[in-house]
């Protein structure tokens, strides 16, 4: 399996923006799909975003798209999600997470491999 570290987290004013990185290890990354997650205190884990393992296809929720962005760098083992016009609706851990491949919508059971979590907090 994959081992995943995110960082980047943090605190940010409303219309903010963040950005969140998750580091793999391994040398199989290109060939897993990545997703971010996430869960706000006293909710389910829910999906944000989605990428391919080529980087050429994305998935979002609705609730982020046209804010956030997916994107992966494959020679650095390395997700990213740039996320802007932050809302405080958005704070919430944020999980990266890994697998073999994914349908629409987006589950949780798609990836098998997730790291720690990273805070987000956004303040109004």
């Amino acid at each position: 399996q994959v081992q995943l570290v995110e960082s980047g987290g943090g605190l940010v004013q409303a219309g903010g923006s963040l950005r969140l990185s998750c580091a793999a290890s391994g040398r199989t990354f290109s060939s897993y799909v990545m997703g971010w997650f996430r869960q706000a205190p006293g909710k389910e884990r829910e999906f944000v975003a989605a990428i391919s393992w080529s980087g050429g296809s994305t998935y979002y929720a609705d609730s982020v798209k046209g804010r956030f962005t997916i994107s992966r760098d494959n020679a650095k083992n390395t997700v990213y999600l740039q996320m802007n016009s932050l809302k405080p609706e958005d704070t919430a851990v944020y999980y990266c997470a890994a697998g073999y491949g994914y349908h629409v919508p987006v589950k949780l059971a798609d990836f098998g491999s997730w790291g720690q979590g990273t805070q987000v907090t956004v303040s109004s």
